[in-house]
């Protein structure tokens, strides 16, 4: 990456919060849902909202790709490209995540969004989310995750993304496999998504395209804006306001969890707005601003003490699961799928076998 002077931090959390706010405004006006793109498919048989999700998957790996290519970052700093592939925890994680989020009415993007209109089951899920997160980070779940799950692993030769596997294996230039695997796969799911016409209306093709967006901005400000080549204490290179200390774009497991911490530690001073949490705040924003200027903020709760119960176990269950697997289905789904990580095409599957089979069990059950 190019050497520079990165931002100060408030600057960094605040472009944060504006590229929230574009994603809170687009997934709000569009009714982007990844769990509900799994249910429309096995309900209505309508493929719309998974197409969404491909163009801005694919949205997001062309611009990924393009600064990757460009030197403005390297993806090999996220926690997406380690060389150590924690299968076990991705397809667990994933599969408890896709449960999870079937129960709870939405993953963690969208209950921020759901939040911003309105929702009160939506905070609801937000607390035991982030407690959940909380505790799989540094808990009691923490202690299962470290003891059972995350040792088993397969140590590769390479980094994790698919250019790198390619480029090691068959000893190519590193480049040339990132603009053969980016442009493949950015097409591929261009293509797919494109292929209806219901995509070209101007709300799904649009907000696909900001929420694809809103991934690649999240990149070029954790990973060339908020860069330092050398921290001065450690004289290593750092990422400014990220809670991983790596290069983050969007994710909404572990930043709800940092989200309490700050509000529960507020005067600590060792605690700060980090990119995150900005990115989690600005969604609610966005989603607000759209719901109040289209009229359509609705304040809403459980109907009964099972619906409460239903919505508690899925946001446990998100928690556990999003952290275990390294993100959701927007942090594994879109910010990890952007860098062709092979552990975020193992979340990504194991996500929506989890809600395929959370959804069949609720429909025959209905």
């Amino acid at each position: 990456m190019d050497a520079h002077l990165p931002l100060d931090i408030a600057t960094l959390a605040w472009l944060a919060f504006g590229i929230g706010g574009v994603f809170g405004y687009a997934a709000q006006r569009s009714n982007f849902c990844t769990m509900g793109a799994i249910a429309d498919i096995h309900i209505m048989e309508d493929w719309t909202r998974l197409r969404m999700w491909a163009l801005a998957a694919a949205t997001a790996v062309a611009g990924t790709t393009a600064l990757q290519m460009g030197g403005l970052i390297d993806v090999h700093g996220s926690i997406y490209t380690g060389t150590r592939l924690i299968w076990l925890s991705h397809i667990v994680g994933g599969l408890l995540f896709g449960i999870g989020m079937t129960l709870a009415s939405g993953c963690g993007a969208k209950t921020l969004v759901r939040l911003g209109n309105g929702n009160l089951k939506s905070l609801v899920v937000f607390v035991f989310l982030g407690l959940s997160a909380y505790m799989t980070l540094r808990g009691l779940f923490g202690g299962w995750r470290s003891a059972w799950l995350d040792p088993v692993a397969i140590t590769l030769d390479s980094h994790q993304d698919l250019p790198s596997l390619i480029a090691a294996r068959f000893a190519l230039d590193p480049r040339s496999a990132w603009l053969a695997c980016g442009g493949i796969a950015a097409g591929g799911l261009g293509l797919f998504a494109l292929s209806s016409r219901e995509m070209w209306r101007p709300a799904p093709l649009l907000g696909s395209v900001a929420i694809g967006a809103t991934i690649v901005a999240g990149w070029y400000l954790s990973g060339h804006l908020g860069f330092l080549p050398e921290d001065p204490e450690t004289l290593e290179p750092a990422f400014l306001a990220t809670n991983s200390g790596r290069m983050e774009s969007l994710s909404f497991v572990a930043p709800l969890a940092y989200t309490l911490d700050l509000l529960m530690l507020w005067t600590d001073k060792s605690r700060s707005v980090s990119l995150g949490i900005a990115l989690s705040l600005g969604v609610v924003a966005g989603s607000l601003l759209a719901a109040l200027l289209t009229r359509s903020f609705r304040i809403e709760g459980f109907r009964d003490a099972p619906d409460l119960a239903r919505h508690l176990i899925g946001a446990t269950l998100m928690g556990f699961g999003g952290v275990t697997a390294l993100g959701c289905t927007i942090g594994q789904g879109l910010s990890g799928l952007s860098t062709l990580s092979l552990g975020a095409v193992l979340t990504v599957l194991a996500i929506a076998a989890g809600a395929s089979l959370s959804i069949r069990v609720q429909l025959q059950n209905a």
